[in-house]
């Protein structure tokens, strides 16, 4: 019998969490409710935070951020070249400019000194408004560091914790640091609501006009609903709530086994890097590892290394994407030579808390031989 395929990443969705599911379907309570309500007020305890509102994906929460913060056109955001489009997405998606910024080679975010540079050196015609750190795949970005450059400079901070939930920046979790954080609930995050997202916030006005923005401009009062603005629906649904809510107790045990993966793929991976052949991640003790993806050396297909894995039964993708490489952001002039790098030879590998030692040496071995047969190609032409 072959060996099951590896996947990417698996939504770790167990017979409890579908059960769950059934019980709001039998109910007849699908939209926001009871259970969006339970999950927002359990997501505030774990995190340790005033406010958690639910949305219905990471995007969203991005893009309420913004407009909560009353981020337009005439402004600009300084947002990393190396993430998923999205982070630069909403920036567009409001009328403002974004300033992308290169990101650091050994985990893939962009630092305060760059975020420094890149506000000494703003020249543009719009007026800087906020920074949009990215921890990148769940590294965690330095939050004091980036907190006191926009105290200096008069910028709000939205933090993009999309991969993120779980990681830690000293005794605070990511999501948590900025004006406001932004969570994803992806399937291909380490808790999942299928679509979904998390907006952050210590401010009770803030958490007050995102709550009215998800939801037509809406706020309940005494006397019925009253319409303040022009609002979404953005909404998150009592069953992706409950799906939620039934993995959220066993998240920490989660975290904790992807960075035993994480530490073992490290292990695992040691004789290529040794050889010059890849890079692995940096690591970092508040890492939440949502991805683990190594960057092949120069000169290295990747495609043909994709397919050689995928022979064998391992999915491997490109890790995220560089903005300023992207038809939509050809507006954008910029150089980014880490964050092109990172776009045509970061590899993600097969990664998640369901995966142990005997998959991380299927995918050593495999790759091993992936990048041997490469190299044996490329000195034969």
């Amino acid at each position: 019998m072959s060996a099951p395929m590896l996947r990417l990443s698996l939504p770790h969705i167990d017979g409890t969490a579908i059960a769950a599911v059934a019980e709001v379907l039998r109910s007849g309570q699908l939209v926001q409710g009871a259970q969006v309500a339970a999950f927002e007020a359990e997501l505030q305890q774990w995190l340790g935070a005033r406010h958690a509102v639910l949305v219905s994906s990471g995007t969203a929460a991005l893009h309420l951020a913004l407009l909560a913060l009353g981020i337009g056109p005439g402004d600009a955001v300084l947002v990393p070249d190396f993430t998923f489009p999205a982070t630069g997405n909403v920036v567009k998606l409001v009328g403002a400019r974004p300033v992308l910024v290169d990101v650091d080679a050994a985990n893939y975010c962009a630092t305060p000194a760059a975020l420094q540079r890149a506000i000494e050196g703003w020249r543009g015609p719009e007026r800087l408004r906020a920074l949009m750190p990215v921890h990148e795949f769940g590294h965690p970005v330095d939050m004091a560091a980036v907190n006191a450059l926009a105290a200096r400079h008069g910028l709000a901070v939205v933090e993009d914790a999309a991969c993120a939930i779980g990681a830690r920046c000293g005794d605070r979790l990511a999501g948590t640091l900025g004006t406001v954080g932004c969570i994803s609930l992806h399937p291909r995050k380490t808790l999942t609501t299928g679509e979904g997202g998390v907006l952050v916030t210590d401010d009770d006005v803030l958490a007050q006009r995102l709550r009215r923005l998800r939801n037509h401009g809406i706020e309940r009062t005494a006397a019925g609903l009253v319409f303040h603005e022009a609002g979404y629906n953005l909404r998150l649904t009592d069953m992706q709530a409950a799906l939620g809510r039934a993995q959220l107790p066993h998240l920490d045990g989660w975290i904790s086994a992807r960075r035993a993966l994480a530490a073992r793929y490290a292990v695992v991976l040691a004789p290529l890097a040794a050889c010059g052949l890849l890079t692995p991640p940096a690591d970092h003790a508040g890492h939440s590892w949502q991805t683990y993806m190594v960057v092949l050396a120069g000169g290295i297909e990747r495609g043909g290394v994709i397919r050689a894995l995928a022979a064998q039964d391992i999915e491997a993708n490109l890790g995220a994407q560089c903005l300023s490489a992207q038809p939509s952001f050809a507006d954008v002039a910029v150089r980014s030579p880490v964050a092109q790098r990172l776009y045509a030879q970061g590899l993600a590998l097969p990664f998640c808390e369901q995966y142990g030692a005997p998959e991380v040496e299927r995918v050593g071995l495999a790759l091993a031989a992936a990048l041997g047969l490469h190299v044996g190609a490329a000195h034969a032409r």
